[in-house]
């Protein structure tokens, strides 16, 4: 029984000097500024398609070097709310188009090092679909949420995070040139 209760005192204390080392020499804490992003643009436009695109400031607040290794857009439109449109998500970084959807691991220094932002374009192609055209589509939008999500690394082991963008009906409504109906 001593045995038991001296591990699970080496375990306590191990999990507490592991703490105060991070309280002392810092992690990583990348902040998405979602408030600040870009409006949504069009980067391209077809009859049946329409690429939309925002810029958002990724920043590293913390005191140690983060690696953001991942990341993606994720449209949260399923077919039961509506089935007009096709909704395809990509993210990628500001300068760094890629066709290949691969989003390629990137550093982003610790607050105050060079360079401790980064922006990153969160990209989404709305597409027509059942046989209408891109504008007849969209005059039946809904309200269309997208999450970023990125696996992030630093001090601590990698982990998922992600934040919510609304792009509301209006807007894309507004960006594609249509008057969306009265349903």
């Amino acid at each position: 029984m001593v045995v038991l209760y001296g591990i699970i005192g080496l375990l306590v204390l191990g999990f507490i000097l592991v703490k105060l080392y991070f309280a002392v020499v810092g992690i990583e804490d990348v902040v998405v500024q979602t408030e600040s992003r870009t409006p949504f643009v069009v980067e391209d436009q077809t009859e049946s398609s329409i690429l939309l695109s925002t810029k958002l400031e990724f920043a590293n607040e913390g005191k140690q070097c983060a690696t953001i290794m991942d990341a993606l857009v994720r449209p949260q439109l399923p077919y039961e709310q509506y089935d007009g449109i096709e909704a395809r998500g990509k993210a990628e970084c500001e300068g760094c188009p890629r066709e290949d959807d691969y989003f390629e691991a990137v550093l982003i220094h610790k607050k105050g090092e060079a360079p401790d932002r980064l922006n990153i374009l969160a990209k989404v192609r709305l597409t027509a679909r059942k046989g209408m055209t891109l504008k007849e589509a969209l005059s039946h939008m809904v309200d269309l949420p997208l999450e970023l999500i990125w696996l992030e690394t630093g001090r601590r082991p990698w982990h998922y995070r992600k934040v919510r963008i609304l792009l509301p009906a209006d807007e894309i409504a507004g960006l594609a040139g249509v008057r969306l109906a009265k349903d």
